[in-house]
């Protein structure tokens, strides 16, 4: 997934490094066991110090979001695991975190091909560029297979709707 990503960022001339525009900053919801699992994984291995600390700011985050939505308004509040501009989890951060940032598809069951736009620093450093393929739909489909697996060999059967903030406040502290 990575390899592709980078081959195609590559080709576009994209530098992801940071912006005002940051994908830290959006809303994204995860639906897999496996990214939930895997997310864990990464912050067991944490000292325990930092998991307090993310837990601390996961917390706030998922206040902060609760708020607005009660609200009725829109938000961008920064993912609680970037500290400083950096994914304290970044190897085992999502498939979202991973493939966001350059324009891409999907192709739907019966062929249809859906695309999706890069983000706001991608139009300003390669909007002029022609479409380069980026396809997802293998990576989705192997995420979806692994999910299945997964969820067959635990008996897991409810449906998953988090964010990273809710993710991290929810993991046990050992």
């Amino acid at each position: 997934m990575e390899k592709a990503y980078d081959a195609v960022a590559d080709a576009y001339g994209f530098k992801c490094t940071g912006c005002e525009d940051n994908c830290c900053l959006t809303r994204f919801y995860h639906h897999t066991l496996l990214e939930y699992l895997y997310l864990y994984r990464g912050f067991t291995r944490m000292a325990n110090d930092v998991r307090v600390r993310l837990q601390r700011a996961a917390a706030r985050v998922n206040r902060e979001m609760a708020d607005a939505d009660r609200r009725e308004q829109p938000v961008r509040i920064m993912c609680p695991v970037n500290i400083d501009g950096r994914c304290t989890l970044y190897r085992y951060r999502p498939m979202i975190c991973r493939l966001h940032g350059i324009p891409n598809e999907m192709r739907r069951p019966g062929g249809l091909s859906v695309r999706g736009p890069g983000c706001g620093d991608f139009d300003r450093q390669c909007g002029d560029r022609p479409y380069i393929t980026f396809d997802r739909t293998p990576f989705y489909a192997e995420m979806a297979r692994g999910e299945q697996a997964l969820r067959e060999a635990v008996g897991f059967r409810e449906k998953i709707r988090l964010t990273v903030a809710q993710m991290i406040a929810a993991f046990p502290l050992k």
